[in-house]
């Protein structure tokens, strides 16, 4: 969540109410419109509060329009229904909402036994608000296991906890380092490979390492990272020297798609030394944010004195979250298409969306002004940049171009010993469908011949022009 700044002092112009917003009396509705940035002096009508922030939310981006955002933008209108009954149910308060709490936990054994844990009906598991709490979560574990392993000589100047990662990670990691005082070793990108090398990040374990995390789904490019190689590149490390270090994989994306559209993917529990595994319910889980899932091999992979046992409304509540207070109506959500769905009905659909962004990529691949970076067919998500020899504009001309017909495609560099290169990139969604995506190569089509014709890139500060943020 950005930080939000106090308003410039000229700010506050006075505007007057349209008389139309009035609900009984039109003249008495003309009025001056409320302050912005302090609390009016009176009440208002409901209908003229709505209209009024109604009419300012016109000027937002159209969410289905929106390729950049993995979040789920569209769900039926039964879900619309059913979270518009348990929004006001507290997920904290088990006591009082019993059937809430137990929707939760079948949800935790349904993906016990989707990522193969060695016991899943007893399967050690929370939701949180996203995956960036479920990483922080599993960030924490992994630390005080670490230091219940180093007791001896933690905290010293020679045990410095480091979590190594490759540089393609979503910024949440980065803040669980800084947060938690951890150092960061991330292994760079190189040539065309852009995440992790597992031998790469075997070299950079030592003594102090808490663990190892593998992402299944870049943001960067939508690429799987090779989970089991990485774990064998571990397994030779600790023959050679007895270093256990354990993985976790964020799975923030790919652990709700490759379940289903690549089984024969080895990536998850199946993998002894994957530890615990994280999933955002809210982006290929198909639900409307917020709600992720972290998840333990075992008991002994969660630390129990990480695990608060608290008295709220007469109950006792244990807990392993950074929040507290937060809305059952996701939760219900999730539990809710996993009914709706089951096995077949979300291979379908990721199938289905990576079958629309395979095809996206061919189509885009014949324009000739392109050159794809991943085809989409791991995550459903297109990278790509500007053919070498297209010198008139480049991907943030593109992008820019293309929100004057409501599209909202990001367009970024890569980080370090890749900043040379520049990528639009598509996510391709459940409700994202063909004909959709045929509007879109349209639009794209239609803006070229004007690009092309400039003199060079209109861009002239990239990172003032990325519409980037993960």
């Amino acid at each position: 969540m950005p930080l939000h700044h106090g308003p410039h002092p000229h700010d506050e112009s006075p505007m007057s109410v349209n008389p139309f917003y009035g609900e009984a009396n039109p003249v008495g509705g003309m009025t001056d419109a409320p302050p912005k940035h302090r609390l009016p002096d009176d009440p208002m009508p409901p209908s003229t509060a709505y209209q009024l922030v109604h009419d300012e939310l016109m000027l937002d981006g159209n969410a289905r329009l929106n390729l950049a955002t993995f979040v789920t933008t569209w769900m039926e209108p039964q879900a619309d229904v059913l979270m518009a009954e348990c929004r006001d149910k507290n997920m904290i308060d088990k006591d009082e909402y019993p059937r809430t709490a137990e929707l939760e936990r079948r949800c935790v054994s349904m993906l016990a036994h989707l990522w193969n844990a060695p016991d899943p009906d007893g399967a050690v598991g929370c939701s949180t608000t996203g995956s960036s709490e479920a990483c922080m979560l599993a960030g924490m574990a992994l630390k005080r296991r670490w230091m219940k392993r180093n007791a001896d000589r933690y905290p010293s100047k020679q045990a410095r906890p480091n979590l190594v990662m490759g540089i393609n990670v979503q910024v949440c990691w980065e803040k669980f380092c800084n947060f938690w005082e951890v150092e960061a070793r991330q292994v760079p990108m190189e040539g065309d490979r852009f995440h992790l090398d597992p031998q790469a990040a075997a070299e950079l374990c030592d003594e102090n390492t808490i663990g190892v995390v593998g992402i299944l789904g870049s943001t960067f490019d939508g690429s799987y990272e090779p989970i089991q190689e990485l774990c064998a590149a571990l397994d030779t490390l600790q023959e050679k020297t007895g270093l256990d270090i354990p993985v976790h994989v964020d799975g923030a994306s790919g652990g709700m798609i490759a379940p289903f559209i690549d089984p024969e993917l080895v990536w998850d529990f199946r993998l002894p030394r994957v530890s615990s595994i994280n999933a955002s319910g809210h982006k290929y889980g198909l639900v409307y944010p917020g709600v992720g899932w972290a998840l333990w091999r075992t008991a002994d992979d969660l630390p129990e004195e990480l695990i608060f046992r608290v008295n709220y409304l007469g109950g006792d509540m244990p807990t392993f979250a950074l929040n507290f207070s937060r809305p059952g109506a996701q939760v219900v959500a999730q539990y809710y298409t996993f009914l709706r769905l089951g096995r077949e009905g979300y291979r379908a659909v990721q199938q289905s969306t990576r079958d629309v962004a395979r095809g996206i990529a061919e189509l885009i691949e014949t324009i000739g002004d392109f050159q794809l970076i991943t085809h989409g067919d791991q995550l459903p998500v297109i990278a790509f940049t500007t053919a070498s020899d297209v010198k008139a504009y480049d991907v943030f001309d593109v992008s820019r171009r293309l929100r004057e017909f409501g599209w909202l495609v990001p367009a970024y560099t890569f980080p370090a010993h890749r900043q040379d290169l520049a990528v639009l990139r598509l996510v391709c969604r459940n409700g994202f469908s063909a004909d959709l995506a045929a509007l879109f190569l349209a639009d794209l089509r239609r803006l070229l011949p004007e690009l092309r014709q400039q003199r060079h890139p209109l861009t002239r500060d990239r990172e003032a022009a990325t519409s980037f943020h993960h």
